[in-house]
């Protein structure tokens, strides 16, 4: 269930997110497959992703300098996995992913905790929530490699989250040959399109980074 998309300096999320979303599908959702080239799957749960250059994090020595002779610690997320209930007023989605971390100096057990958010997103740039939290690595002395695991979880209003019944009824609407608008596709229309955009959640799940460290990992 993963996607990516583009995070801008201040957690400014572009609009343009990148093939590959996927909800959950449930009892209620919306399947349209009418004959002309619509398909189209609505649910009220949100998407669940890693936007572009938050999946990584890496730290450097005293210095500062951002070279591999002085690398420290990097880290990444990975196995990302969601499950959702869309049973009450509130949709609640859960997820859980892995860290999977590396250091350059072995000496001595170790501790790092790395911070992450959580964000929910409506129609693809407006910030609903945004939560922060952490994950703990445990470095044994003498090993490179140290895994975690996170959990996230958000609320999402099933109304706002529901299309409306008059934009349900354009997409489903059965249209006969010799219709003006049958060979129109209806997700095409500008009103849908918006209702559609309104509707659509995203949970996105990102390390919280710095201005360098997102800058340094949109440039190497």
């Amino acid at each position: 269930m993963m996607f990516r998309t583009r995070v801008l300096s201040g957690f400014a999320v572009a609009a343009a997110f990148a093939a590959g979303l996927t909800g959950c599908a449930g009892e209620g959702e919306l399947v349209v497959d009418q004959g002309v080239g619509i398909t189209a799957v609505l649910s009220s749960c949100p998407s669940v992703g890693i936007p572009d250059y938050t999946g990584d994090v890496t730290t450097f020595g005293g210095s500062g300098a951002t070279t591999s002779a002085n690398l420290d610690v990097s880290a990444a997320m990975t196995n990302l996995r969601s499950t959702c209930n869309e049973d009450g007023e509130k949709v609640y989605s859960e997820a859980s992913f892995d860290v999977v971390a590396l250091r350059t100096d072995t000496r001595g057990a170790r501790s790092v905790t790395l911070p992450y958010f959580v964000t929910v997103l409506r129609g693809g740039t407006a910030v609903v929530t945004k939560r922060v939290g952490q994950v703990t690595l445990n470095f044994a002395d003498g090993a490179t490699r140290a895994t975690a695991s996170g959990k996230a979880a958000s609320f999402v209003d099933r109304a706002a989250a529901t299309l409306p019944e008059d934009i349900r009824e354009k997409i489903t609407r059965k249209r006969r040959a010799g219709d003006v608008d049958a060979a129109l596709d209806p997700l095409a229309d500008s009103d849908v399109k918006a209702a559609i955009a309104r509707s659509r959640f995203e949970m996105l799940i990102g390390f919280q980074l710095t201005e360098d460290q997102l800058k340094y990992n949109a440039t190497r």
